[in-house]
């Protein structure tokens, strides 16, 4: 689904929920997480889970310490400890005076420690738990602790 203008000139990876490249439908659809669901697809063709670490864009995986590479050795979810911690990642970012800096020193190594945990204590029943506390931060569009 496309919920940003096309051809933009700003060429930040992040926006806001006053980000002026988003569409009406765009801010819709991304408030309550329509935009994934095309990922269903990839779960059911088998490369997602529906539990497991977030895929990274391949510019911040270069930039994985070799502890941190471990979150690989997983096939990736739709959702994650560190999506419903970071559900306002965008708007975090956006209040920082350098987004970029403040996403590779602070965001994603927090991110990656989550993904971490959350492989460490695999279990069928946190990942049923992950998944009601998902649907209940995309519904109620709040942020529960991780």
């Amino acid at each position: 689904f496309r919920s940003m203008r096309v051809n933009d000139r700003q060429t930040t990876g992040w926006s806001t929920n006053s980000d002026p490249r988003k569409t009406k439908f765009g801010s819709f659809i991304r408030k309550f997480s329509i935009d994934e669901l095309p990922q269903f697809f990839n779960v059911l063709k088998g490369d997602m889970s529906l539990v497991g670490p977030r895929p990274e864009v391949p510019r911040y995986v270069r930039l994985y310490s070799e502890a941190q590479r471990k979150v690989l050795l997983v096939r990736p979810g739709i959702t994650d400890l560190a999506s419903i911690a970071y559900r306002n990642e965008n708007d975090l970012l956006a209040r920082s005076d350098d987004p970029e800096s403040t996403y590779v020193e602070e965001v994603m190594p927090a991110k990656l420690e989550l993904n971490r945990r959350y492989i460490v204590e695999f279990s069928l029943l946190g990942d049923l738990r992950l998944i009601g506390r998902t649907i209940r931060a995309v519904a109620g569009g709040g942020e529960p602790e991780a």
